[in-house]
């Protein structure tokens, strides 16, 4: 299972484009609003130094790295948690991902359709916000009432409510549930009802180059270059002088989910990066690569990836006493390589 980002924005803000150059998948792209209306769905590898430095020791036959998945929603527009712009339909799909993209306009292009008549970043960032807590707030506004029907004054249930109501608050005084430090077990509690601002944002503002003093963290970037570049290769980046910001982006994206990667080299056939969320358990990681490896979990044999390179081999890692096994308690740890027991 991979980890998905929804690429989110007004119309015309450049999703499609960015899609486009991070997937290299042909995608309409048009200076109107709902050009995509269906979203489109494409895999990115992410890269890693690490895996071809482990790959570099192991010779395997095949490299894998890990990938992330990108959906490419259609614009939102205000009044979208009323059904605006075909906007439910298009928050149902933000919904579905792990992590929002946002797209942020700061370029001025006559040929390109403002839907709200003048660039002005800070204001459409707003706009989308107050969507997702709109859309949030009406989700609670129906849950409340099942949850309270289905108590029948238990305890756990009331608790629960208690929860769902002071995330109401929260939501109404126009904060981001992110934004708010709820406990690992709270988090947990509310998980199934896939609040739209609880999920990590990361937001990209598509620039021309004349960017001024914002109030919000975010990468800059310039996506139509970006499309350009999408065919270039290592020798066109240095022989031109330029840079692209794609890997850069894809990292980023990474850590807002909170993500670690482990690594399997498979006897030599195979090198292989894998994801996890931070503080998964060895029994976890093996479900990853097979389910036997999670439901007959034995034991692991784990070496940071610089120890092993160190080495230079498996073998005279073990030889070195690198090696430690380690058992169903283990928490893998960003650039364990693993050997799974069953």
């Amino acid at each position: 299972m991979s980890f998905s980002v929804g690429i989110v924005g007004l119309p015309n803000v450049g999703k499609s484009t960015l899609f486009k150059a991070l997937t290299k998948k042909p995608v309409d792209i048009a200076n109107y609003p709902f050009t995509t209306i269906n979203p489109n769905i494409g895999v990115v590898a992410v890269l890693d130094q690490r895996l071809e430095k482990i790959a570099e020791i192991t010779k395997p036959e095949k490299i894998t790295p890990t990938i992330i998945e990108f959906v490419d929603i259609a614009g939102l527009v205000r009044g979208a948690h009323q059904g605006q712009g075909l906007g439910n339909q298009f928050l149902a799909q933000i919904r579905n991902c792990d992590a929002i993209l946002e797209i942020v306009r700061a370029f001025k292009d006559p040929d390109v359709e403002h839907t709200t008549g003048e660039v002005d970043p800070e204001k459409d960032i707003e706009v989308i916000k107050t969507e997702l807590l709109m859309k949030d707030l009406e989700t609670i506004e129906n849950i409340i009432p099942k949850i309270e029907k289905d108590s029948k004054g238990d305890k756990k249930f009331l608790k629960k409510i208690d929860l769902i109501k002071r995330v109401k608050i929260i939501i109404s005084e126009g904060k981001l549930i992110s934004e708010v430090n709820l406990n690992d077990e709270e988090k947990l509690e509310i998980k199934e009802y896939q609040f739209l601002t609880a999920k990590p944002i990361l937001y990209i503002l598509n620039s021309d180059g004349t960017v001024k003093d914002l109030k919000f963290e975010h990468l800059v970037m310039n996506l139509r270059e970006e499309e350009e570049f999408s065919d270039f290769s290592e020798n066109d980046f240095q022989e031109l002088g330029i840079k692209s910001y794609l890997d850069q982006l894809i990292t980023f994206c990474y850590n807002i989910l909170d993500l670690i990667t482990f690594y399997t080299i498979a006897g030599g056939k195979e090198t292989r990066a894998w994801t996890v969320k931070k503080g998964a358990l060895a029994p976890e990681a093996g479900g990853k690569v097979h389910s036997d490896f999670e439901d007959k979990f034995i034991k692991a044999e784990v070496i940071d990836w610089e120890s092993l390179i160190r080495a230079e081999s498996w073998h005279k890692a073990r030889e070195l006493g690198m090696i430690k096994t380690t058992g169903k308690d283990y928490i893998v740890e960003d650039g364990d390589v693993i050997e799974f027991k069953i």
